[in-house]
């Protein structure tokens, strides 16, 4: 499986101005968090991007990508349909080939040399089938993700067969449905925002978007159709997630940049500062 595409998705109503926030990277430049996914997508080995978009939003978003702007082509979501649907309208662009998609709010810190979408590109390329990364989370998280139910694939740390997908699931059923032998308890494998897609996927989203239907289109709906359908894995990667939609999530993301980066020392300084002031309060 050669994996040369990306998707990232940043139409969301609540989503859309998120990839513009500066933060300051690893490296100590500052850079708005497009930029930051653009390199992490970039550094896996992808020759094109697509970023579905809002209308209007091209030239916010170009400008926001910095010299990085002319790698990437843009697709507008007509209508706010869901996840899922924006997921389809990058459907020309992958053109019957396997893609690497990403959300636009969330940012990744792999603690090692490669980089997590590196991590989960060679990953797919191997297996050759979709894989998407999950994180061991706590159920008080569950509203904000998909998860999955699967088994552990023999001799394989990490990696799950994917037997079910839900879209945020509530804890009962998470428990009655998604349970995963050897995570802690009260703790589910929730999508880490990062996936590797095969055609197969665009193909049942095509049905999911002509079904007739008030509620918005989901992309989980999708995958748990292609677990029944298609070998479908997920991988724990060597890395953390951080949404930057939730609340002092952009504030949580740049900590774990920082401490990550060549000003970690001076970032420590301060923090251990800030905490003495505040003891003596």
């Amino acid at each position: 499986m050669e994996i040369r595409k990306a998707i990232i998705t940043a139409a969301g109503k609540s989503q859309r101005t998120l990839p513009l926030q500066t933060l300051v990277d690893r490296d100590g430049a500052p850079k708005t968090a497009l930029r930051i996914i653009v390199e992490e997508i970039l550094g896996a080995g992808i020759e094109e991007i697509c970023v579905v978009i809002s209308p209007g939003d091209r030239e916010p978003y170009v400008a926001a990508a910095g010299d990085r702007g002319g790698r990437l082509h843009f697709v507008e979501q007509q209508q706010a349909l869901g996840y899922g649907n924006a997921v389809y309208c990058g459907r020309e662009f992958t053109d019957g080939k396997s893609f690497l998609l990403l959300v636009g709010d969330h940012l990744y810190v792999s603690g090692r040399e490669k980089r997590s979408a590196q991590q989960l590109v060679e990953i797919a390329s191997a297996e050759n089938c979709a894989v998407s990364a999950v994180q061991a989370t706590h159920e008080s998280k569950l509203p904000h993700y998909g998860a999955i139910g699967g088994r552990l694939v023999a001799g394989r740390k990490g990696l799950y067969e994917v037997s079910q997908v839900l879209e945020k699931p509530t804890p009962t059923e998470a428990e009655q449905r998604l349970i995963v032998p050897g995570l802690r308890a009260g703790h589910y494998l929730c999508f880490f925002g990062m996936h590797v897609l095969t055609p197969g996927v665009m193909e049942l989203l095509e049905e999911e978007v002509a079904r007739p239907r008030q509620a918005p289109v989901h992309l989980s709906s999708a995958l748990n159709k292609l677990a029944q359908r298609e070998r479908y894995l997920a991988c724990e990667l060597e890395g953390s997630r951080y949404d930057i939609g939730l609340k002092y999530g952009l504030l949580t993301a740049q900590l774990a940049l920082a401490l990550e980066g060549k000003d970690r020392d001076e970032v420590l300084s301060g923090l251990i500062d800030l905490l003495a002031r505040r003891q003596k309060k």
